[in-house]
């Protein structure tokens, strides 16, 4: 059977205590985790502390973990996502290694399944050649220190950045750099339908994230509202095997959290059911 995970981005209006017992009670087999401000900040003084005791709860509860690491204003609060790993000053795309590095150190503590980042967006006046050798600079960074901890690193394209595709997540050519697959992302590119990717790429995934998604509109939307095959997707999964989590992505979804959370895995085993 797969096993699906809720990603806190869709709790943000819950404390993180609060979020990962709804989506326990829920009957979810994970926790996709992003770390933010508010849930669980990697920066600040205690995240060790506060990871272990993380630790102890997923485990009494028997949920997985994936580590995300998508907050918008965690490193600087005026620019969104920023700094990142195309920054053009050293100094900003040192500090995102470094979180990187430090999520990779959480997933540890966790025992996460993989960490998933992405590119990010360069800034005016960067041309493509350059922004893809910080890339791969800064990826392999992160790459070592992951390897040292034994945590998968996954990356992820998204739509509107440097790596936006999965074609341009397979230019990369990275050893040991597994894939995030957003499931959603694809109908956004139009590169591939998404069980089509799912075989395709199946010996190089290390995380999945599922949503419903409307051809060519980046918003992740509840199961049901858009365009996605979702039972295709859910086939093609099943066909290869996978065994990691299944991540539901609803970031727009925080206000109704209460009842999206069982809302989406009821939705998911109906449509396995049928």
């Amino acid at each position: 059977m797969l096993r699906f995970a809720y990603n806190t981005n869709g709790a943000a209006n819950h404390r993180l205590a609060d979020a990962v017992a709804l989506i326990a009670d829920a009957g979810y087999d994970g926790v996709a985790l992003t770390l933010d401000h508010h849930h669980l900040d990697p920066m600040e003084d205690g995240w060790e502390r506060r990871a272990e005791a993380l630790a102890r709860d997923l485990s009494a509860r028997r949920l997985g973990c994936v580590i995300e690491t998508g907050a918008r204003y965690l490193l600087d609060p005026r620019a969104k996502h920023e700094p990142t790993l195309l920054t053009p000053a050293a100094e900003g795309r040192g500090r995102r290694v470094a979180f990187l590095n430090r999520a990779v150190d959480i997933a540890a503590i966790l025992d996460a399944e993989a960490v998933s980042f992405w590119a990010g967006v360069p800034r005016p006046g960067v041309v493509r050649e350059q922004a893809l050798e910080w890339l791969r600079e800064g990826v392999a960074r992160v790459l070592d220190h992951a390897a040292d901890r034994g945590i998968t690193a996954a990356f992820e394209p998204e739509p509107g950045m440097l790596v936006e595709t999965v074609d341009d997540w397979t230019a990369l050519d990275l050893p040991g750099l597994t894939l995030a697959l957003d499931l959603g992302h694809l109908l956004v590119t139009g590169e591939r339908e998404p069980a089509s990717a799912v075989h395709e790429f199946a010996p190089h995934i290390g995380t999945v994230a599922i949503e419903d998604m409307a051809r060519g509109t980046h918003i992740h939307l509840p199961f049901g509202e858009g365009d996605m095959d979702i039972p295709a997707c859910l086939d093609a999964l099943e066909a290869i095997d996978f065994q990691r989590l299944v991540c539901v992505e609803l970031s727009r979804e925080s206000h109704r959290a209460d009842s999206m959370i069982p809302q989406s895995l009821a939705w998911l085993r109906a449509c396995r059911a049928r």
